[in-house]
């Protein structure tokens, strides 16, 4: 889901006037964000200037250089070194320049006065809000060292999954490219080559080579261009409905709902949720403030606003289970694991054995997926490529049994 980055002036519970900038939805959706941290709004604008950046420029960081990071971070805390004493050092040796400035300004922020947290809150690309969130959480509680490791724990943990599914997916995506340029090339090079000799040999062609010459015909001439642009067109108005909020929507629901890609996309969704929401819990971070980073960062919009009507039904006074049983998209079975955390007391413990359990899913249900896959592709490319073949040749077994 798209978001925006807006410049902020608050004043913290201390009474002293800080300024950021966050990432979010809507300007509503930043500034509840920003008072439930502690802070009291003064201003709000949108930062056209980063709206530009962001369009133009991405960033050179990646999820592995934050994790390393944070867990060395955590190591040089544990040892009893002062936060910018770690962070001088981390900054040192980053191998990424562009974290290295990063912390070398964190640095900067925490010898003037400010928090760790509040230093992050400025670099949301590189520090998310699950990030910052919880260094704040263990920043009050005394457990910094703890809540790094939680969250370089956390990272691996969604990089693994992604990873797993990443690379079920390259086969698939290999086989079909592959398909794609061996079309392209017998109807461009092979095909027309073929038809001139039809063409001298005279006498009427069947059916098969009839369809493929034509269609040979066509992929080199103006239909195929205007075929190509229809397809690069409806690429791009397909990315850009996506992007919007209902276009978003309405994907990832029929995502859902497809009989092979489904269960695999719910399935992931939840062990990110339940992961996520494990370790926020873990950390010590407020209920709803952690239901509103697990809706932001649960990858998919439909299961997004069942963790948002969950979060609005939590504020009425009602459990977290009851409003997640009356969604579909939520198992019995995480229901009810999650409302027996709710009752012993042990809530991110059990929503970390969930996240496990939906792990070990999620592998099963990607390993199905590539046996299954596997073959089919090799199966399509066999009939498409024999097919085309049988049809060249087709004419030259017609004119071998005339001659007999």
């Amino acid at each position: 889901m798209a978001t925006i980055t807006f410049k902020y002036s608050v004043r913290d519970k201390t009474g002293k006037v800080v300024g950021g900038k966050l990432e979010g939805e809507n300007r509503e959706a930043v500034a509840n964000k920003l008072r439930q941290m502690g802070y009291i709004v003064l201003d709000l604008e949108e930062d056209r200037l980063a709206r530009l950046s962001k369009i133009q420029f991405g960033t050179s960081v990646k999820t592995k250089d934050v994790t390393i990071f944070a867990r060395q971070f955590a190591t040089m805390i544990n040892a009893g070194l002062s936060l910018t004493k770690c962070l001088a050092i981390l900054g040192a040796q980053s191998e990424s320049k562009e974290l290295r400035d990063i912390i070398n300004q964190l640095g900067k922020d925490v010898e003037a006065g400010q928090s760790l947290s509040e230093g992050m809150m400025k670099h949301t690309k590189i520090f998310p809000p699950i990030f910052y969130n919880m260094v704040r959480a263990g920043e009050t509680g005394g457990v910094l060292d703890e809540v790094l490791l939680r969250v370089a724990d956390l990272f691996e943990a969604d990089a693994n999954l992604r990873g797993r599914i990443k690379s079920a997916m390259t086969y698939p995506i290999a086989m079909l490219g592959l398909v794609l340029v061996i079309l392209v090339a017998m109807m461009i090079f092979v095909v027309p080559t073929f038809e001139k000799m039809f063409s001298d040999m005279g006498g009427e062609l069947p059916l098969p080579t009839q369809i493929l010459v034509s269609i040979s015909d066509g992929a080199t001439s103006w239909p195929g261009l205007v075929f190509v642009g229809v397809i690069v067109a409806g690429t791009v108005l397909f990315k850009f409905w996506v992007g919007t909020e209902s276009g978003r929507f309405t994907w990832d629901g029929i995502l859902l709902r497809m009989p092979i890609v489904g269960p695999l996309v719910r399935k992931t969704a939840i062990a990110r949720f339940t992961r996520t929401f494990s370790t926020l819990v873990g950390a010590g971070v407020p209920i709803l403030s952690a239901l509103d980073i697990v809706s932001d960062t649960a990858g998919n919009a439909v299961v997004a606003k069942a963790l948002k009507n969950t979060r609005a039904a939590i504020k009425e006074g009602e459990t977290i289970a009851k409003p997640l049983g009356e969604s579909p998209v939520f198992p019995s079975m995480v229901v009810q694991m999650v409302a027996v955390g709710e009752e012993t007391g042990a809530l991110d413990q059990m929503l970390s054995k969930i996240a496990d359990f939906y792990d070990e899913e999620v592998s099963m249900a990607v390993d199905a997926l590539t046996s299954i896959i596997e073959p089919l592709m090799m199966a399509v490319l066999g009939v498409i490529v024999g097919g085309m073949v049988v049809a060249l040749y087709m004419p030259m077994f017609q004119s071998i049994t005339l001659i007999k």
